[in-house]
């Protein structure tokens, strides 16, 4: 089936036009980042934003989703963005932290 395929495609389409749209200080590298990378693809012909491939994977205990959430928010730490996974403002994890964020989110527990 090509739900994947689709998401991907679909989301790419629309956090390119989010990011051209948000005040954010990295909105520019980003959107060069993914201009590249989809110039370095014949079958993609503007932005590459996903990684290729597909690997979903089946949420099935409450250990694998604060797993795969711990994992998410850690990505900006990871990519030196911030020093703790909370004070990335776009990140759900300032929430699971006490703080606010910048949406509503329901945490998982």
């Amino acid at each position: 089936m090509c739900y994947y395929r689709d998401f991907k495609k679909h989301s790419n389409k629309k956090l390119i036009e989010e990011i051209k749209l948000i005040n954010e200080s990295r909105s520019e590298w980003l959107l060069r980042a993914y201009e590249k990378a989809g110039r370095l693809l014949k079958r993609i012909t503007a932005n590459k934003l996903w990684k290729d491939g597909n690997h979903p994977v089946e949420l099935y205990s409450a250990e694998l989703v604060e797993q795969r959430v711990d994992y998410i928010h850690n990505n900006p730490v990871e990519s030196e963005i911030v020093d703790e996974a909370e004070n990335y403002w776009y990140s759900s994890a300032r929430d699971y932290a006490g703080r606010r964020g910048l949406i509503d989110v329901e945490l998982v527990r």
